[in-house]
């Protein structure tokens, strides 16, 4: 029997978390079927960055590509969740001691329990020397269970840029308190949002199966 694809996705709502002082998710009827007189029509308004999304690299360099310029291969295929909840920073040290030899996209689980209604006040920080550590392990993509992969007062995105400067791609705000460490097959195309800094995803993972 097929495995059953498991959603690690924030849910859209007015209720979620969105950066401070960015624009807040919201989706309504413009229309509904009784004054259309055939169907429903909503409509959302959100920032890019609200919920589990892809960072493109002109979110954080304006000569840098856009959503729909991205390589679509990158956000399917073979993933590795890793508990790395126990750490105080991440970085090639840290990832160097645990088991992510074989992986293509790495999946950080940083807390023990996602809040996706609330902003973190903090998360694991994450240090910019990744990015040449993972491109030397054959990863093109980290996802991460937090808003953003930086420090979240950051001005130089040091880590968002050591990422993208070593072909290795951006997934936040995933949730994986449901999820065992281990191997599965990802799932996370962004919508094809021309000159977009960015994209909501459907992220979902399917356990591989043992050979």
């Amino acid at each position: 029997m097929t495995a059953k694809w498991i959603d690690i996705s924030q849910p859209l709502s007015s209720r979620i978390a969105h950066w401070p002082g960015d624009i807040p998710f919201s989706y309504e009827l413009s229309f509904t079927k009784e004054q259309t007189g055939s169907v429903n029509l909503g409509q959302l308004t959100t920032s890019l960055h609200t919920g589990t999304h892809i960072d493109a690299p002109f979110h954080f360099d304006s000569r840098g590509t856009t959503v729909l310029e991205l390589d679509l291969n990158v956000f399917i295929g073979k993933a590795r969740v890793i508990d790395v909840f126990h750490l105080k920073e991440i970085g090639a040290a840290q990832l160097k001691a645990l088991n992510i030899e074989g992986s293509e996209r790495l999946l950080l689980k940083t807390m023990p329990n996602s809040q996706p209604y609330v902003f973190p006040e903090k998360a694991t920080p994450l240090h910019p020397d990744l990015g040449p550590f993972l491109k030397e392990e054959g990863i093109c993509l980290i996802g991460v269970d937090v808003p953003s992969v930086d420090l979240f007062d950051s001005k130089d995105m040091a880590v968002h840029h050591s990422f993208c400067e070593n072909g290795v791609h951006i997934l936040e705000n995933i949730v994986l308190d449901h999820v065992t460490p281990g191997d599965y097959e990802l799932i996370a195309l962004p919508l094809p949002i021309e000159g977009a800094d960015g994209s909501p995803v459907r992220a979902v993972l399917r356990p591989l199966a043992n050979d």
